[in-house]
């Protein structure tokens, strides 16, 4: 699996990169919002499996960044699992990042089995929704 990370923070970034290594995944990272769209947009249609997106980032925040992802013009955007990485789980923070495209949410500290389960179920969702729709994997 090939997952992408955007999340400003050095040690976190780390962190979740092991973490998902430990997984078997391939990780490409992004440091900021604007960064996590350009990486997305610069690979190949249904070559990300999932992003893991920090809410809080520098030049444009997680919401931002997915609203972007979204928006793009290819077939895996609409439907690419996004997870919002964050500390933020008020109500009014899950309303915000449902509205910004956001289909999940794993609270920091990370917890690992956690952040597995999220995965698997969410890319499986989307590769049941993708071969029932009659789309074909690159």
């Amino acid at each position: 699996r090939n997952i992408l990370v955007a999340e400003d923070n050095d040690l976190n970034r780390e962190i979740i990169t092991e973490i998902l290594r430990q997984f078997g995944a391939d990780v490409v990272t992004a440091e900021n919002g604007e960064e996590a769209v350009g990486v997305f947009l610069s690979s190949q249609p249904y070559s990300v499996d999932a992003v893991l997106m920090d809410m809080q980032m520098p030049v444009m925040d997680g919401c931002q960044a997915s609203e972007a992802i979204r928006a793009l013009e290819r077939e895996d955007a609409a439907s690419v699992p996004i997870i919002a990485v964050t500390a933020n789980v008020s109500p009014e923070d899950i309303a915000r990042t449902a509205r910004a495209g956001i289909d999940d949410h794993i609270s920091k500290p990370i917890n690992s089995e956690m952040l597995k389960q999220t995965l698997i179920k969410l890319i499986g969702e989307c590769e049941r929704n993708r071969r029932t729709s009659g789309q074909e994997e690159v």
